[in-house]
Order: C-alpha cells, then sequence, then structure tokens
C-alpha cells in the first residue's frame, strides 16, 4: 500500500523495464503527465544542440554518468570530514589526492574482499530483456534535496563543478550525453536523497519532447516532470532497488530505459570489456550487476566487480613484456606512456584464435593507444598509429598503448581534446603530441621488441632467390614499369648476392633478478674527479644510463610503485658576453625535456633534451631521485652535472658513386603447412604465428612490409586451399604439371601482390571500409591486398586464360 500519489508514482516508473511500458503507463495517467507538467531540461528550450553534440558513442556517455558517480561518492566523503569542497586550502587539489585522504584503505583494494565491499557503493545494474536492456546507475554519494535538482542534475553549463579539483565532471551537463543513447523516447528516471537525511526522496522523468505536441512542433526540445510545479517527492528510511547486496537508503539512482548496447546481450560478458576500455583506471572500483532472471541458461557471474582495463593488463598469460616511458616538458607537461605487447599465442588457441582473444578482451572498439585523464578516456588511436606512425606492423594487433594525461599543462590539455571527453581534437597541439609519441617509441625498447619478431622471418633460401630470379627473367618489364618499381625500392640487387655469415651464437646472459626494493642508484658517466660530468652538444640530445638493481616493473606496479624525479640544485649561465637570462631556474623543465623509461635489466635510460634557453657554456647541476619507500630518507640519490658543449662540426660527406642501374624487388618467400623433408628450416604456419602473422589454408599471401614502409618480402602460402583446388583439377598431375603449377601459382600471385602494392603506394590512395556501426575504419594497404586475394581474386588469376580469351576474341 502506497502512502502518497508520488510514492505510487515512483515505482510505478521504476518497474517500467523498457521505454514501451514507460510510454503506457504515460498514455494511461494523462493527469499526471500533462503538458504543463513539463519544463525544459536546463531552464532553456535551446538546449537541445548541447545535449545531443556530446559522446559519439553509447559505452563513452555510460562512463561519464560513472564518472558522476565517483564525483558524488567523493564529494560525500569531503562533505563528511566538514571539508569545503571548494576550498583552496583544505580541499584534495587532484583525484589521486582525495584518493589517500579519503579512502585510507585504499590499499587493499588487491585483495578481494575490500574491493568488493568498496565497489558495493556504485553499481551499474541491468534491467529489461536480453534485447531491449534498462540499466541503472546508483551511487551512495552526496545525493541531492528535491529542491536542488534544478540546480544540478537538471542544470546545463551552470558550471557547478569548476572550483572543485578532485572531481572530474566538470562541464555541469549532468552526464547528459546518455539521453541521446535512451530508445527513442529517451525516457531517464532520476531519483536521489542527501546523504544527511536532510529531505525527501525525490525523482523526476526526463524526455525528449514528443513531435507536435499541442500542434506545435517540439521535437528539438528535452524536458523533465514536475507535480504541482515541483519535483515529486516522499519520505524513506530504506528502499528495495534491486541492487547487489545493499539497501538504497541515500545516494542516487539512475535509470536509463531502453539504453542502445550495441548488441551486447549478456551484460558482465559483452559490455564490461567496454566499460573498461573507456574507464581505464577509475578512482574508484564499481560493481556490475546482471539480472538473475534475464540470464538463467548463462554461465557467468551475477554480479563482477570493475576495476578498469589497467587491472586487467595485469595478466601474464597474455602480455609478454610491458614498460613505461614518462615525458616531462615545459608546454607539454608531464606524460606517462604505458606499453603492453601481447603473445602471439594465448591459453592454448591458435595464432587466430589468440588474436581474435586478444582483441575481445582488450581492443574490442578498436582503441589500441588511449589517452586518458584521471582514468578516464579522453580520446583514442585506432591500429593506424602502430602501421603508419610506427611502422611496425607486425605488432598492429599485438600492442595496447596508455597516454596518461592527468599531468599534462591544463592550456595544452584544452586544445587537445573535445569538451565531450571522448575524442581528440584535429589540433595543432593533437599533432605535435602524436609526432612526438611516435618519436619517443620508436627510439626505446619497443624497437628491440619488434625487431626480434622480425627477425622470426629472416629465413632465406637460395632456391627461392633463383625461382625469382627466373620470373624476372620471364617478365617482359618495359621501361615504365622499370621506373615504377625504382620510385618505390633501392634495393641493391649485386648486395643481396653475398650473404653475410651467421655469426657464431652467443651463450645467452644469466636472467637478470631484480629487487622488490633499490638498494642502490648509480649514473654510469665519467667523472672529472669525484663529480659526474656529461657534455651535451648544443643543438643535441643525450642518453644517460642509470644502474640499479630493482626489478622491472618498479614503476609501473600496483602495489607500492617507485619513481624517478630530476631537480635543478645550480644553474651557472654563461654570461661571457653580457646577455639578461634568469641566473634561477625553478622547474627540470625549464632547461631539459626529460624522458624517462622504466627499469630494463637493472638499467633506467633518461635522455635529456636541451631547451632553447641553454646555450654554449651554460652548466647545470641535477639531483636525481630514485623513489623508493624502503630507503631511509625516501629515496636514493645521486647528483651529476650537464654542460652544454660546442656543436659538434658536421663533416663532409663524399658523394655516393653512381649505383648501376638494377630492377630491386621484394624477396619472395614460400610458406608451408609444416616443415618439407630435407627442409628443416623453411617458413611454416606455426612459425609465423609466433610473430603474429596469422596464415592457414584461406590466406594467399602475407606482404611483409618493414618499419622503413618498404615492402621488404612477399610470403606465399604453399598450402593454400586455392591452389590445392587449382591443381586437383588435373587427375593424378606429373611432378611436372605440379612443379607448372606451383610457378604460374608464384607468379601471378608474387607480381599482382607487387603491382597493386606500388600502385597504391605511389597514388597515396586511402582505403576505408565500413564497420558494423556504418562508420568508416582506415585500412592498412597490408589488410586490404591480403583481404582481396583471399576474396576469389587469386582463384580468378590462376583460373582466368588471356590466351583463350584472346582466341576467342579472334
Amino acid at each position: 500500500m502506497f502512502r502518497s500519489k508520488h510514492e505510487e508514482l515512483f515505482w510505478q516508473l521504476y518497474r517500467c523495464k523498457t521505454e514501451q511500458e514507460v510510454d503506457k503507463l504515460i498514455r494511461e495517467r494523462p493527469d499526471i503527465f500533462a503538458q504543463s507538467n513539463w519544463y525544459p531540461l536546463g531552464g532553456n528550450t535551446n538546449y537541445f544542440g548541447v545535449i545531443e553534440n556530446q559522446q559519439s558513442n553509447p559505452v563513452a556517455a555510460l562512463v561519464e554518468k560513472l564518472t558522476n558517480a565517483i564525483d558524488a561518492v567523493m564529494m560525500r566523503k569531503c562533505c563528511e570530514a566538514n571539508i569545503d569542497p571548494k576550498s583552496a586550502e583544505h580541499a584534495p587539489i587532484s583525484v589521486e589526492k582525495a584518493i589517500h585522504r579519503f579512502f585510507p584503505q585504499h590499499g587493499n583494494w588487491d585483495l578481494q574482499e575490500p574491493r568488493s565491499e568498496q565497489a558495493r557503493s556504485i553499481q551499474v545494474l541491468a534491467d529489461g530483456s536480453a534485447r531491449n536492456t534498462s540499466i541503472v546507475i546508483y551511487d551512495d554519494g552526496e545525493g541531492q534535496h528535491p529542491s536542488d535538482f534544478e540546480t544540478t542534475f537538471l542544470s546545463l553549463l551552470s558550471g557547478n563543478k569548476t572550483r572543485i579539483r578532485f572531481v572530474q565532471g566538470k562541464y555541469n551537463m549532468g552526464g547528459t550525453g546518455a539521453i541521446v543513447f535512451c530508445g527513442k523516447r529517451r525516457y531517464q528516471l532520476i531519483a536521489s536523497k542527501r546523504y544527511d537525511g536532510d529531505g525527501d526522496f525525490g525523482f523526476t522523468l526526463v524526455r525528449e519532447c514528443p513531435d507536435f505536441e499541442d500542434g506545435f512542433d517540439k521535437g528539438n526540445e528535452y524536458q523533465y516532470l514536475k507535480q504541482n510545479g515541483e519535483i515529486p517527492a516522499f519520505d524513506i528510511d530504506e528502499i528495495d532497488l534491486g541492487l547487489h547486496r545493499r539497501l538504497f537508503r541515500t545516494g542516487t539512482a539512475i535509470n536509463l530505459y531502453s539504453y542502445d548496447v550495441h548488441g551486447n546481450r549478456h551484460f558482465i560478458r559483452d559490455m564490461m570489456p567496454s566499460l573498461n576500455e573507456f574507464f581505464y583506471s577509475p578512482a574508484l572500483p564499481y560493481t556490475v550487476v546482471e539480472n538473475e532472471k534475464r540470464y538463467k541458461r548463462t554461465k557467468g557471474d551475477y554480479a563482477h566487480v570493475n576495476f578498469g582495463l589497467v587491472r586487467q593488463l595485469d595478466n601474464r598469460d597474455y602480455v609478454e613484456s610491458t614498460f613505461s616511458e614518462t615525458l616531462t616538458d615545459k608546454r607539454i607537461g608531464t606524460l606517462k606512456v604505458s606499453v603492453y605487447v601481447f603473445r602471439t599465442r594465448v591459453e592454448n588457441k591458435s595464432a587466430q584464435r589468440s588474436k581474435e582473444a586478444i582483441r575481445d578482451k582488450y581492443f574490442r572498439n578498436g582503441m589500441q593507444v588511449v589517452f586518458s585523464v584521471a582514468g578516464q578516456v579522453h580520446g583514442h588511436y585506432t591500429s593506424e598509429f602502430v602501421s603508419r606512425t610506427l611502422r611496425y606492423s607486425l605488432l598492429k594487433d599485438y600492442l595496447f598503448i596508455h597516454v596518461d594525461c592527468t599531468k599534462m599543462n591544463a592550456r595544452f590539455r584544452r586544445e587537445l581534446f573535445m569538451g565531450s571527453r571522448d575524442r581528440l581534437k584535429q589540433s595543432a597541439e593533437a599533432g605535435e603530441l602524436r609526432k612526438k609519441l611516435g618519436e619517443s617509441l620508436k627510439k626505446g625498447q619497443l624497437k628491440d621488441i619488434y625487431k626480434r619478431r622480425r627477425d622470426m622471418l629472416s629465413y632465406d633460401s637460395d632456391d627461392d632467390e633463383n625461382l625469382l630470379k627466373q620470373l624476372g627473367d620471364e617478365l617482359p618489364f618495359n621501361n615504365d614499369l622499370q621506373d615504377l618499381i625504382k620510385q618505390t625500392f633501392e634495393l641493391d640487387a649485386e648486395g643481396k648476392k653475398k650473404k653475410p655469415k651467421p655469426p657464431k651464437p652467443e651463450p645467452p646472459p644469466e636472467p637478470f633478478k631484480g629487487k622488490r626494493y633499490p638498494s642502490f642508484f648509480n649514473i654510469d658517466i665519467k667523472k672529472r674527479g669525484d663529480t659526474p660530468v656529461v657534455e651535451i652538444p648544443y643543438g643535441e640530445s643525450k642518453t644517460l644510463k642509470f644502474e640499479s638493481d630493482v626489478e622491472d616493473q618498479y614503476f609501473d606496479r600496483s602495489d607500492k610503485p617507485g619513481g624517478l624525479k630530476f631537480a635543478v640544485m645550480n644553474y651557472t649561465p654563461n654570461d661571457a658576453e653580457g646577455g639578461n637570462r634568469p641566473g634561477t631556474v625553478n622547474d627540470i623543465s625549464d632547461v631539459f625535456s626529460v624522458t624517462h623509461r622504466s627499469p630494463h635489466n637493472g638499467n633506467i635510460r633518461v635522455i635529456f633534451e636541451p631547451t632553447q634557453d641553454l646555450l654554449v657554456g651554460d652548466e647545470v647541476e641535477i639531483l636525481a631521485d630514485l623513489l623508493s619507500s624502503a630507503a631511509p630518507d625516501g629515496a636514493l640519490s645521486c647528483r651529476f652535472w650537464v654542460m652544454i658543449s660546442e656543436p659538434r662540426s658536421k663533416k663532409p660527406v663524399p658523394p655516393k658513386p653512381p649505383k648501376e642501374e638494377t630492377l630491386g624487388l621484394p624477396r619472395l618467400k614460400r610458406v608451408y603447412r609444416q616443415v618439407e623433408a630435407g627442409n628443416n628450416d623453411a617458413l611454416t604456419w606455426e612459425k609465423l604465428g609466433e610473430t603474429g602473422v596469422i596464415m592457414d589454408q584461406h590466406v594467399i599471401m602475407h606482404p611483409d612490409v618493414n618499419n622503413k614502409d618498404e615492402l621488404d618480402s612477399i610470403l606465399i602460402n604453399m598450402h593454400s586451399e586455392t591452389l590445392a583446388r587449382y591443381k586437383r583439377k588435373k587427375r593424378n598431375p606429373s611432378l611436372e604439371q605440379s612443379e607448372l603449377a606451383d610457378r604460374q601459382y608464384i607468379s601471378r600471385v608474387y607480381y599482382h601482390t607487387l603491382f597493386l602494392y606500388l600502385i597504391n603506394r605511389n597514388r597515396k590512395f586511402a582505403i576505408l571500409r565500413m564497420n558494423g556501426d556504418d562508420k568508416y575504419d582506415d585500412v592498412d594497404l597490408t589488410e586490404y591486398l591480403k583481404d582481396l586475394f583471399q576474396s576469389l581474386y587469386a582463384e580468378f588469376l590462376l583460373n582466368f586464360e588471356t590466351t583463350a580469351l584472346m582466341e576467342g576474341l579472334g
């Protein structure tokens, strides 16, 4: 029995599973939902564009709701501590500081029970049917009094959180980006009660106004419901909203009716990876709850604690290696770049299944390079960054990169991300960051990983080279074809004939065993007396090596990570010729751009790039601190001097003798299902799979492009189903006929691959493919060519006889 009409109305709305049920309720209660009871969202009928032009992805919009829920919990903790959230003196200055101050037990969140207990404070619940899912977002945060709804949940652009530095939702959109993904009617139920029990439990329904309401076209207006000019409310102590292991007492619950979940029918299994992808490292854990009634036959958890993708990446069964680089730059600020390289085989799956499993678990939305602020992803690159900017095409399906922009300079960051916080701007700053990120990663540890995988493809066969030479002699290259090849390839055909002797195998070094905490920290440079001094020629940068005995994951582990900091102790400018440069320096970024890498086998490499403010003769004393909670003073330290020396004179380079006109071609490499008799070193499907290149009976060839964007070799599958079908056309073929079929197959696949690659690259074509969301994705040229040959093109080349065609025409 309901105690009031408002209580009855709330439960009627909350128990609606879909927007169709809400529609039905509205039709049945015209007195309650009369047009006179609807008011413009944000107090302005012209805010339609503001609401519609937010997140472009329903998962990103859902993450914005979760961000607001985390903010609400933080705000509650701050208010309970009697701290004004806007106080510059007393309130935390960042999300990280707030976590340490308000959640002293956060160090135990790596343990299941403490993490689960905290995660029940924020919940994402699935409701409705598998094909028509509604979502409830709950938090036990500060909550709102019914009289404050219109200045909080229902306001836009008023900047309520602008001066609060430990929250993320500073645009005061109320998470309205999610409304546009709530079915066709845009229904959203908002209910809340203040954490201190002040006031009743208030609620309202948000919708897009139906077209032609009262004879007027109002289809571009969002509205919310009031009763008798007020937000409807009623008194509660606690109510059962179907939350996981708790009743609702205070906080906020928002029901998103008929939410667009992109076909993710099982919420935990299908939706959680996408939530992780957009929420790399949330400040607080949260619980994702599946409706027990919807999936009685589905195996899996009913409730699951989610704590971001970063925790999923701590999986040695999937991740082969990981490292980080931290960049400190005066203009950009501080960036930490974390790199994860995946194994090519996981969980005893085939190479193809492994690639699919990695994609499904870590970047099912194609977000392989993500940029986050306080753990929330604000923009991303796809795999095209790996294949085009880094030119590491072998790694494009096995690489994930996270760029932490939390400590980036605010001015630079404003020019980097859209206000919707789900994509990058097409700005000069975005281009600058992309270039700097690419240059940094190509110089570091990733270069060695890429080289190791490429070396696995380095098998050379005299038979393949001789066959390629024979095919080249038989093909009538005219001048235009030769010019096309020479434009693209600068390969010395004579040099290819001379194979260097393989080096003698060296015994593998003993594996490095790093300590959890460092016991020493030194710089590996020459000393002048007792003082380490390094000279950097003007206009150049230099990589310095520091030595320690700490483990490789010291900077990146989740439990008590370490760090590396640099400070300027003394600055001596060269004022021999006068000048007005400042004699003091406050920050290392004033004089150097510094990039330090995570420890690797006892070495920490740091790149110092002097700014334009440093001139020849300037000297800087630097203090390097390897932070450690186990050290007596919290760090192990070393000091050294950097002196800017005269620029190195560039020696004149003698002109190269003119090359003999040769036709350089990519190498031909035949690949087999398994090792052929007498050829134990041959390339096989299995060996290719270890490098991440997938080859089976359906694949015809693989164009191997190196990191100079050159077609280095063409790998041709000698056990493809296409070749097998071609040979089966002749019953009991002789050895000569079989070899002829192989030659025809190789020559046609090789040269068609070659010239399709040359033409597309030299004509600078961009290839796009429509995805499931009716949007276009960039397609790498090698991927396009592989797919083209698998789509009956190779079959056509083998079976189309031009001689018979000409005879028929004659």
